[in-house]
């Protein structure tokens, strides 16, 4: 069975676990606790020498890391249903949206960036929660005009840019953005919820 290396407060370990559901496949949870610093472990660190979730061990024993290239693989080796269009310009659009919330986005805002700002930069909570709503509010400003689906992300049809999206509004509710200025966004987040996959997956 295939085997995740997980956190269920990860926003990249949800995007694999979402899409592992849109995808019917099964696997197993192998747990890594971010809080006690598991991922910076010996046992860890064999598995992963970035120290970082998700990982997916395949049945064969192979490894993959980064969920970017974990979601990739999946839609090659798993094609239906399918998560990215047919046609290669909406397949760039699709990543285009990818890339802005999982490379731009969620880099400036894990927990091991918000450590770094308080634990060894020493700033205040509140000086924190400034720097993350900063880069929420950018990003989400420019997806707010490039989504262009009333329930999904691009279009009509559910794609690997949704199975992003849901994780990072999760975030920006768990850390009291405002999200009024985000009318589409929030739209399509509901909507997405609202899908057996998607709901599973959360933390």
């Amino acid at each position: 069975m295939i085997e995740l290396y997980d956190y269920q407060r990860s926003s990249a370990a949800f995007r694999v676990r979402i899409a592992l559901g849109l995808k019917g496949l099964e696997w197993q949870s192998l747990p890594v606790n971010l809080l006690e610093f598991e991922q910076r472990g010996d046992a860890y660190l064999a598995v992963n020498p970035q120290g970082l979730v998700p990982a997916l061990r395949l049945e064969d024993g192979a490894l993959v890391t980064q969920s970017l290239a974990i979601l990739e693989w999946l839609e090659e080796t798993h094609p239906e249903p399918a998560l990215l269009p047919a046609a290669s310009l909406d397949r760039a659009r699709v990543r285009a949206l990818m890339y802005a919330i999982a490379c731009d986005i969620h880099p400036l805002n894990n927990l091991r960036v918000l450590r770094y700002i308080t634990r060894e930069l020493g700033h205040s909570e509140d000086e924190k929660l400034a720097w993350y709503h900063h880069w929420l509010r950018q990003g989400f400003d420019a997806l707010e005009q490039q989504v262009t689906g009333e329930d999904y992300c691009y279009g009509g049809e559910l794609s690997l840019a949704d199975v992003c999206l849901v994780p990072q509004m999760f975030n920006a509710r768990r850390f009291e953005l405002d999200l009024a200025p985000y009318p589409r966004l929030v739209a399509i987040s509901r909507h997405l919820e609202s899908i057996q996959a998607f709901a599973s997956a959360a933390p």
